[in-house]
């Protein structure tokens, strides 16, 4: 499989495919919606090459269920599910609308495919899906709608999970896997001087097994890779690339996003599946 790695995606054009790109975001703190930092223009880059868009799938860490939830609201509301922030992030607004058809024949996807699925009506758009959105579509004129985590997935459920999502690209949804590459929340609580060096380490060892199309080592991170306890000692901001791993569709070829570190901790690497270079 053809890998391409590059540093700057901002002239990505789509490919000749009739599926939608794929996405896994790192979404950092939610201060990355006001401080836009190496990734936010990349991705409001790469956003205005999207065509052929119906609907953005979302799955993120800050929702989580028992099995699986598809939020159907018809205009979700903008969720500020964090305290302690500047309070310029409370004034913020993420006005898409929701895309109630599309959700509900996703829910009988995930039913069909053996989840105990449900639909929540009232369910907005929390901080994993509209603060990496407001960089991607600023218009905030698609629709938007999320797939929930269930409590339990485990690295190879999500990698399952992806491959169920996966046929809706053929159907004009882009799939927008949020999570973060490093993610100890508790360091970044604490403001700890943290050396990139681990932060580094562990993010070097992901990008090289994602851009070679090795599902199986990811699946076992936590054993194989360096620093992945300290890098995610909870794993589900790491469980969103795993759902990107399993979206993949023959021809994806994965490209970096290279996002930089934020507070010494937070790796913002992203991947973008589904884009061809531009032609120089």
């Amino acid at each position: 499989m053809r890998c391409t790695c590059c540093a700057n995606l901002t002239k990505a054009r789509m490919p000749s495919t009739t599926h939608t790109p794929l996405f896994f975001i790192s979404h950092g703190a939610p201060t990355f919606a006001i401080e836009p930092g190496k990734l936010g223009p990349q991705l409001k880059a790469l956003g205005a090459q999207l065509k052929g868009v119906r609907a953005v799938l979302v799955v993120s860490p800050h929702w989580q269920t028992r099995g699986v939830a598809v939020s159907s609201t018809a205009a979700p509301e903008t969720i500020y599910d964090f305290g302690g922030f500047p309070s310029a992030l409370y004034d913020l607004q993420y006005p898409a609308p929701g895309a109630p058809d599309i959700a509900g024949q996703v829910a009988q996807r995930l039913t069909e495919a053996g989840y105990a699925t449900s639909l929540d009506k009232f369910r907005g758009l929390d901080h994993g899906a509209w603060v990496p959105l407001m960089h991607l579509l600023p218009r905030a004129q698609l629709p938007v709608f999320q797939v929930s985590m269930p409590y339990d997935l485990t690295t190879a459920q999500a990698v399952q999970l992806g491959r169920t999502l996966a046929p809706l690209r053929a159907q004009g949804v882009l799939i927008v896997a949020s999570g973060s590459m490093t993610h100890n929340l508790g360091e970044f609580r604490r403001s700890v001087a943290a050396g990139d060096h681990y932060v580094q380490e562990f993010s070097d060892w992901v990008k090289t097994a994602v851009l070679a199309n090795a599902v199986q080592p990811v699946i076992r991170y936590r054993s194989e890779a360096p620093h992945a306890v300290r890098a995610h000692p909870t794993e589900d901001h790491f469980l969103p690339l795993l759902v990107a791993l399993g979206a993949q569709v023959e021809g994806d070829a994965a490209q970096l996003i290279d996002g930089g570190i934020e507070h010494g901790m937070l790796s913002m690497d992203s991947f973008v599946w589904g884009l061809a270079p531009a032609a120089h």
